[in-house]
């Protein structure tokens, strides 16, 4: 991370943190697309970066569950705004469905891996928060994608993630990559499942979502 990213990324939690929508979102319009910043870079390195650092305070005990979910509110409204204002490569032609697990109601690592894979040129279904087993199984089912995401961040949601892995397994074929906190406290879970972990950095994530459906680079 370049040092005026971090800066902005500093400036944009405390937006975050004063409930300052407005600002935030002008933070990253004005002071990261007016110059010149690249859409994924502040998606990564200062919306992601932000999020992460509050829960870290969290975690501490510095910040509350309500300014938590507040700032969290923030950057959803400010991935809107990016997203409205990228303009998406050509289409590959190749689908992907994105879900949080049943039970997992932290959705922004979900959505910024839908709005990259979208901005690279895939047809992204995206489900959202809390996705029961037994209609993420239909969607699959009725959908056809060409690759699944399943989305998991607290621990005692992997049961979920199991369940919904083997529920997919029942319909589709298609190969399923997982991501989200939960799963890297688990290195061993993606071979036990025989699915792929997602990168970490958007470029990483794209790269593997091309390989799974066979289009190149």
């Amino acid at each position: 991370m370049t040092p005026a990213l971090a800066e902005l990324r500093d400036c944009y939690l405390r937006a975050q943190l004063a409930g300052d929508r407005r600002e935030a979102v002008r933070l990253l319009l004005e002071d990261g697309l007016g110059a010149g910043v690249r859409i994924d870079d502040l998606q990564v390195h200062v919306i992601r970066a932000a999020q992460n650092e509050i829960g870290r305070l969290w975690q501490l005990n510095r910040v509350s569950i309500a300014q938590e979910h507040m700032a969290t509110a923030i950057s959803h409204l400010s991935l809107a705004a990016l997203f409205e204002r990228a303009t998406p490569k050509a289409p590959l032609g190749k689908s992907v469905l994105l879900a949080c697990v049943e039970g997992e109601m932290h959705e922004l690592p979900a959505r910024l891996v839908a709005d990259a894979l979208e901005l690279e040129g895939f047809d992204v279904c995206y489900l959202g928060a809390n996705v029961p087993t037994d209609n993420l199984v239909t969607a699959v089912h009725e959908g056809h994608p060409d690759l699944i995401g399943l989305s998991v961040t607290m621990s005692f949601n992997l049961p979920a993630l199991r369940s919904a892995v083997a529920g997919v397994r029942e319909v589709s074929d298609r190969p399923i990559f997982i991501g989200g906190h939960a799963t890297r406290w688990s290195p061993s879970l993606a071979g036990e499942l025989g699915v792929t972990q997602a990168g970490d950095s958007a470029s990483e994530l794209v790269a593997s979502a091309r390989r799974l459906v066979g289009v190149e680079p």
